[in-house]
Parts: structure tokens; sequence; C-alpha cells
């Protein structure tokens, strides 16, 4: 019997932000999810970037999973068109769901949550609870404060320098995609 395809989460921003290259990066990463038969796990919200990645998923024939919270089900437009659709009752468990129904992490540009979203599952990464792959997508440079943020901490002693491999920062659609079947085959 073969083994389920794989599910590859994506935490992304509510908004489109002000570079064109955030949207067509989010409108590519939903089109190569599918094309390569792969389930797209995200916030099923319908508006920025994560309606983006949806949309270009399901224009792709992909199969799409979208977990909200019950109180964010208006602000970010709750998309029900989707493969499977879950509302949850709080953030947190959110992000759970979508953790344990994934196989791999991607972070595209975002916001506050985006940064929650990412720190959590990094966390769990450095406590052992996981080894699941998590990457930066790091179109025009987005996520170098964040990558600069991190060494920081390490260099004031706060994490172990094992930290900077628990993610791989990568800066497009497509080396991400090779990567990410190198680490899923």
């Amino acid at each position: 019997m073969p083994l389920p395809a794989p599910s590859i989460c994506v935490f992304c921003g509510s908004r489109d932000g002000v570079r064109p290259s955030y949207g067509q990066a989010a409108e590519a990463m939903g089109h190569a999810i599918a094309g390569a038969g792969w389930r797209l796990v995200y916030g099923a919200g319908d508006v920025g970037l994560m309606g983006r990645v949806a949309r270009s998923a399901q224009a792709a024939g992909g199969d799409t999973f979208g977990v909200i919270p019950v109180h964010l089900f208006d602000l970010e437009v709750g998309k029900r068109d989707l493969s499977t659709f879950i509302v949850t009752e709080n953030m947190h468990e959110r992000k759970k769901v979508m953790y344990m129904n994934s196989d791999a992490i991607v972070v595209m540009p975002g916001g506050a949550g985006s940064l929650d979203e990412f720190f959590e599952v990094l966390t769990w990464r450095q406590l052992g609870l996981h080894e699941k792959p998590i990457y930066l997508l790091n179109i025009d440079d987005y996520w170098d404060p964040l990558t600069g943020l991190v060494d920081h901490v390490i260099d004031q002693g706060f994490a172990e320098s094992s930290m900077t491999g628990f993610y791989k920062s990568v800066p497009s659609v497509d080396v991400l995609m090779a990567d990410l079947r190198a680490a899923l085959s």
C-alpha cells in the first residue's frame, strides 16, 4: 500500500504585503504543492497570501486542508470550499492541528502571527518534540532580520548554535521544492 502524499504546512500573512513578489511567491507555492501531488495545510483564510496560496493550489487541482479559529472566521474570510475545513476554538489549537497534519513547515512572509507560528514550531524542534523540516521562504530577503535575530540570540548565549540547523532559509519556491523533494523522499 503506497504511503499518503506529503502534507506541507504553509504559514503566511493574511495580507499581501507591499511587494508584488510576495503574492507571486504565494501563488507559485500553491501551484507547486498541488503540482507535486502534495496536500496544502494552511490557515483557511481567503485573504492576503493565505488566500493566494490556497486559490492557486485549488486551481492546480490540489488537496487543501484549512484550519481557522472561530474568532478569525470573519476577519480572515474563512474559505469553506477547501477539501478539508476545520474551525478551532483558539489560535493554539489551530497551530497544533496544522502542525499535526503536516510533514514539513514553510513560513512565507507574514506578520506577528507568522512569527508566532515559526517560533512555536522552532521551539518544539529545539525541545526534541519533532524532526519535521522547517523552511523560511525568504522572498526578497524578507526574513533576513529574523535570521539575524536568531544569530543574536545564539551570540548572546540564550540558545545553542544548533538552533540554526533546525530551519533552512531558501530564496525561492523552486529551491524550496527541490529541497522538500529531497527531505520528504
